[in-house]
């Protein structure tokens, strides 16, 4: 679908699709949009506007905006914005935004901060990692990660953060699941070699591009060009294990920090 898709009911992925489905430019329904096609490559180039929203294998280079959002085996490159509650199960988001949020299996983020009005709800065995400062330009192009590079493996309890905001007439408490002391920490490194920005606002942007760019040669000696269907795979294979993120040391010298300010 190559314009902008509205529909006043649902707009729903048939369970026995297979193939590429695609829509290039944003995509709204005033009630639902659904796939749980498994074996259906499900792409979004822009937004989601929808009262509810459950996705299965599916990939969005723009962010989701509904009332309940259902998640499974997804990549969201921007972020998750739920008036109510969002489920995320083996997913990828950029962050998220919700009253209600539950979690299960292997979620990623990729932003430091992610929020919600109550405690996260976590299935037992769920791990959370942030890959604000994973070298996600090495491993899109094959090539070996950055030292001070790597996933961050969030715990709830001590990454959430309690605030409570109020004014004259409305009193609300905010929490929040951040590692933004540790990227403020790592920024003050030189982190721009990890390419992360150039990576996530080329699938963002999408269409938007007049041409296709690259990160230069991968380690096959060959363009690593940054389309739609090359970073839905490296995000998938993420997802699946096929590419294998390091864990970051956390550590870094003081000295390489102070000399910069020189």
């Amino acid at each position: 679908m190559h314009g902008a898709v509205f529909t006043h009911l649902e707009l729903y992925v048939n369970s026995e699709a297979t193939g590429t489905i695609s829509f290039q430019k944003s995509v709204g329904s005033s009630n639902s949009v659904v796939s749980r096609a498994p074996q259906c490559k499900l792409n979004f180039h822009s937004d989601i506007n929808a009262k509810s929203v459950t996705l299965h294998n599916a990939f969005v280079a723009g962010s989701i905006y509904a009332d309940e959002v259902i998640l499974e085996n997804c990549v969201v490159i921007g972020g998750v914005f739920a008036t109510q509650s969002i489920d995320l199960i083996n997913s990828c988001v950029g962050t998220f935004n919700t009253p209600s949020i539950k979690c299960a299996q292997t979620i990623y983020l990729l932003l430091p901060t992610a929020f919600s009005i109550e405690k996260m709800l976590i299935v037992p065995g769920t791990k959370l990692f942030n890959l604000s400062l994973a070298d996600l330009g090495s491993l899109f192009k094959g090539m070996p990660q950055s030292v001070n590079s790597g996933k961050i493996e969030m715990n709830i309890e001590s990454d959430e953060l309690k605030a409570n905001l109020s004014n004259e007439e409305i009193q609300k408490s905010v929490r929040s699941y951040s590692v933004v002391g540790k990227v403020l920490a790592a920024d003050l490194l030189d982190m721009d070699k990890f390419q992360n920005h150039f990576l996530l606002t080329a699938a963002s942007l999408g269409t938007q591009l007049l041409k296709t760019y690259d990160l230069g040669l991968d380690s096959n000696g060959k363009n690593a060009e940054l389309t739609i269907e090359n970073i839905r795979d490296f995000f998938f294979n993420i997802l699946s294990g096929k590419i294998e993120l390091q864990n970051i040391n956390g550590n870094f010298d003081i000295s390489e920090i102070t000399g910069r300010f020189n």
